[in-house]
């Protein structure tokens, strides 16, 4: 029987699910990859320890998918999290369930999970072209008849029955992903919705130094667009040397990046006491004033606040740093309400060099979700971050590659 040819462009995760499973399905694959080496996002992902995926059911993780969650669906159930976690324990990769759902290596080693893909290549003797750069497509009335690439200095020539995009998107360009799979879609035909880097830190005006290196825990942020409330988020927050981070940081980027590359504004309210509401924090406040009263008043803001936060706290509310003086100039319960309102303007945000995902590209409406194959062109499917598809962070976007490399691989292998 002849085996049919599929060529895989992108060894990043969703390119090496759809290599594994177009070879396990009896194709004769190559993958091809213009770094040196496979998986280069990967290996810095979850700061280095990987979050794979995570436990949480359809219902659940659909809510944390942009911006049409209905699109993964088929392929979410044609390989979901725990057939992900099935597959990586299966080609020797142990797991662990962490906080939040989370799945990590046990090793908590990123490299591990790359080297897990890797193996199971070579096992299935998946030809692989590293230093190898895709630089045309050859269409011919709708379908690819080849492609030309320069591999090592040399210029190739490749043919294939399947082609799948899995080059992923902008982000972290470094590794690689630099949008070469958009110019290789606009070839074929296909519209590429807007690209702006999403899960990436916001950068507040009048930022203090000082900040950097604050983690908050159990704290609530609230994303106004204008001046709308446009998102609500509890987690932890990190302030870093870029700005706003962390998980519940990343997770309002999205919005607020779309607001400020279309010319609008956009500003976070922090809540450091979402616990408990205004009356019961200003009576607590009062308490300690009661007894801390006197010179020991100073002692105050240490009892509200990280040490860490109080100065850029106070300088950024514009409030006096001498206890005493604050305390004449604001009642008790305006303390409470700038505690429980900590505002800051956004002025920008890191792009693409930092950013943990690209939203946008190539448009949903153009792909079968049902088998991620091209609308408009016979022989060729997409998988990863290169369509218009996006996730939280927490494992949601490792997912929708695995899956959508997975069905993408099983399809082209099939031919429909």
């Amino acid at each position: 029987m002849e085996h049919r040819e599929v060529i895989v462009i992108g060894a990043g995760a969703a390119g090496m699910m759809a290599a594994i499973t177009a070879a396990r399905g009896g194709a004769k694959v190559t993958l091809i990859e213009k770094m040196e080496k496979a998986g280069r996002k990967i290996r810095i992902t979850g700061k280095g320890r990987c979050n794979i995926t995570n436990t949480k059911s359809w219902q659940e993780f659909s809510t944390h998918l942009h911006p049409n969650s209905r699109f993964l669906k088929h392929a979410f159930y044609s390989f979901d999290n725990t057939e992900t976690v099935k597959f990586f324990e299966e080609i020797g990769l142990k797991t662990v369930i962490e906080r939040g759902d989370r799945v990590f290596p046990l090793s908590g080693i990123a490299s591990d999970v790359v080297d897990s893909l890797v193996n199971e290549i070579n096992k299935l003797n998946i030809k692989v072209l590293y230093n190898t750069n895709v630089k045309d497509i050859d269409l011919t009335e709708g379908n690819i008849r080849s492609i030309t690439a320069v591999s090592n200095g040399k210029r190739i020539s490749l043919m294939a029955d399947a082609f799948i995009i899995a080059s992923g998107g902008l982000s972290y360009p470094l590794t690689g992903s630099t949008g070469d799979g958009y110019k290789f879609a606009e070839k074929c035909g296909h519209k590429i919705t807007e690209c702006f880097p999403s899960l990436t830190a916001l950068m507040p005006v009048g930022y203090s130094s000082e900040l950097i290196g604050l983690q908050l825990k159990n704290c609530e942020i609230t994303l106004i667009a204008g001046k709308d409330i446009v998102q609500k988020e509890m987690g932890d927050l990190d302030f870093t040397n870029n700005g706003i981070e962390g998980s519940i940081g990343y997770k309002i980027s999205r919005k607020a990046v779309k607001t400020l590359i279309s010319g609008g504004k956009c500003s976070v309210s922090i809540d450091l006491k979402p616990a408990i509401d205004i009356e019961t924090l200003t009576k607590r406040i009062e308490k300690e004033i009661t007894e801390l009263r006197g010179p020991f008043t100073s002692l105050l803001l240490q009892k509200l606040l990280p040490s860490q936060a109080i100065r850029p706290f106070m300088e950024m509310n514009n409030l006096s740093s001498d206890i005493n003086k604050l305390l004449r100039s604001l009642d008790i319960s305006g303390l409470a309400e700038i505690l429980k309102n900590w505002q800051m303007d956004i002025d920008s945000f890191t792009s693409y060099e930092r950013a943990v995902i690209t939203a946008g590209g190539v448009s949903l409406d153009e792909i079968i979700s049902k088998n991620m194959k091209s609308r408009l062109v016979q022989n060729l499917w997409f998988a990863g971050e290169i369509i218009d598809l996006d996730g939280d962070t927490g494992g949601y976007n490792l997912q929708i590659a695995f899956s959508t490399g997975f069905l993408a691989g099983k399809s082209a292998t099939a031919g429909k």
